[in-house]
């Protein structure tokens, strides 16, 4: 089977599919991974093949756009960004594609893959990473506040109704309607309420336990667990990072998220809490631009460390609410404190919080003594430790990628008719 993986986004988007990826070579199948040339080097060392669906330029710019952080102007940066791809992903893939040989698997902002479906017919499998993407009236995500749990359906649904009328079909709705046009097909409304996910497949990449599948989420819908895939094997410790565990208590790690190149607050945040507290840090991000340039003696910067390599040697972790960091934290089992901005992160940050395994403070409350005393809770709490743990034990036995990869096999190139 030749299977084609279209992420699309920042780092946290991309290992997932890479490991996907790498699961289903070793399975026997031919992979190319049709993304960004920023990311070619990590998909060359996968041992994957690369397919260039834009220049690392271009990714740069888009991560030096500080809109994409905003909570309410970041719908519109990132999606101006994906609408570009629309053209240029179907086109690859009506290029690649084998009749009875190929599928797709596509991040949630692969449209063209959604359009290419339509088109050529061919199989698809939408792969969402993280439980805010499923729209729910039963167990709404929580969006920014403008949708708390407490909310009466009516108010749900007016919500979501406004959320399409207003954002969604305007801001993507107009390229990838001008698109359909072309290939002869109507327009296409209420597009994140259902139009894109996959009728065949669609992977939700986190377990049951942590986001319970609803009953209003689209049948298709198979939960397989969290990817836990970070560059290990691929990308390796920096040899000083060794030495500088090895010297005393474990450290609290700090990261805004990889594509974050706005960081100078929260860094200067983590350092000013960490003298306050009087414990060692690390801080993470290869922008260094954004670190303080005079660091207490026991917090040190490092430009990436894999996740599994690192949380289980630390007493926290401090974030974005990002779900690739925030799944790493769990399986690690470590408290965390996250600073959500934008996105997913708000409903990820409630999930952590209902779990009894952390807390969360605003971007505009993220300074050095608040993050001190909320961490200082956190590692001080007796509660906290004995969910961080229990947490961590469902992790135990569980092989999401191999549940994926079983997943994208039963949909098969042979399983789908299409239309044409």
């Amino acid at each position: 089977m030749k299977v084609i993986l279209t992420p699309v986004g920042s780092s946290g988007d991309v290992h997932p599919f890479l490991g996907l990826g790498m699961a289903l070579r070793a399975r026997g199948h031919e992979v190319a991974v049709l993304g960004n040339t920023h990311f070619a080097p990590l998909v060359q060392a996968a041992g994957l093949g690369q397919i260039e669906l834009g220049t690392a330029e271009q990714y740069l710019a888009a991560i030096g756009n500080p809109d994409i952080w905003h909570p309410r102007r970041g719908f519109a940066a990132i999606t101006g960004m994906t609408n570009q791809l629309i053209r240029p992903m179907y086109d690859a893939l009506a290029e690649l594609h084998e009749p009875g040989r190929t599928i797709v698997v596509s991040h949630s902002l692969g449209m063209g893959a959604r359009v290419a479906q339509e088109k050529l017919g061919i199989p698809l499998v939408t792969m969402h990473l993280q439980p805010a993407l499923f729209r729910s009236r039963t167990a709404p995500p929580r969006i920014a506040d403008l949708l708390p749990g407490y909310s009466p359906l009516w108010f749900r649904r007016f919500v979501f109704w406004v959320g399409d009328r207003a954002f969604v079909d305007p801001i993507i709705g107009q390229p990838l309607n001008a698109f359909r046009a072309e290939l002869g097909f109507a327009p296409v409304k209420g597009i994140f309420r259902d139009w894109w996910n996959s009728p065949q497949r669609v992977l939700a990449m986190f377990p049951e336990w942590f986001a319970p599948q609803q009953p209003d989420w689209p049948p298709q819908t198979r939960l397989v667990g969290f990817p836990l895939y970070d560059e290990r094997g691929l990308t390796a410790p920096p040899p000083e990072l060794e030495a500088f565990l090895n010297a005393g208590d474990k450290p609290i790690v700090f990261t805004p998220g990889s594509a974050m190149r706005f960081g100078q607050a929260f860094f200067q945040a983590a350092a000013e809490a960490c003298k306050i507290l009087g414990r060692r840090g690390i801080l993470l991000t290869r922008f260094p631009e954004q670190i303080p340039r005079d660091l207490p003696p026991d917090v040190r910067h490092f430009d990436f460390v894999p996740l599994s390599k690192l949380l289980p040697r630390a007493a926290a972790m401090v974030h974005h609410g990002g779900i690739g960091t925030l799944s790493q934290t769990l399986a690690a089992g470590i408290p965390h404190l996250i600073m959500p901005m934008a996105h997913d992160q708000p409903d990820n940050a409630e999930r952590v919080r209902r779990l009894g395994v952390g807390a969360s403070l605003s971007r505009s409350h993220f300074k050095g003594p608040a993050v001190a005393r909320e961490l200082a809770s956190l590692l001080g709490s007796p509660h906290v430790a004995v969910a961080c743990r229990e947490v961590a034990s469902r992790f135990q036995g569980v092989d999401a990628l191999t549940r994926a990869c079983e997943e994208i096999e039963a949909v098969g190139p042979a399983t789908f008719a299409g239309s044409k």
